[in-house]
């Protein structure tokens, strides 16, 4: 069973960066599709980052492009989540999300990812 690990939340201000890192357990992850997700209290969890197995396509949702970049560190086996000028509204719990199959492609749905993390917290001061 691959289990993910999510780390590198916590307390920043606004305007200031984080960058979080998702591991996987048991497998290579440079063959799985990725995504990042973000559950705020009381609302739905959504997709804000995703990258196919080959690292080419990425996916950002409109509220955060051109302050987040998710990548891949081969070195490291893991999907970073580069987050700058961070907003108030960008507080949530942050969830890495690996496809169930290896050569997946991009994806945004829930539906099409299987292993999940346990979540990180972010939270951004005003």
């Amino acid at each position: 069973q691959v289990q993910l690990v999510e780390s590198g939340g916590g307390l920043v201000q606004a305007g200031g960066s984080l960058r979080l890192s998702c591991v996987p357990s048991a497998v290579t992850f440079k063959t799985y599709a990725t995504g990042w997700f973000r559950q705020a209290p009381g609302k739905e969890r959504e997709c804000v980052a995703a990258i196919d197995w080959s690292g080419t396509r990425t996916y950002y949702t409109d509220s955060v492009k051109g302050r987040f970049t998710i990548s891949r560190d081969y070195a490291k086996n893991s999907v970073d989540l580069q987050m700058n000028s961070l907003k108030p509204e960008d507080t949530a719990v942050y969830y890495c999300a690996a496809a169930r199959s290896p050569y997946s492609g991009l994806a945004q749905q829930e539906r099409d990812y299987y292993y999940w993390g346990q979540g990180t917290q972010v939270t951004v001061s005003s």
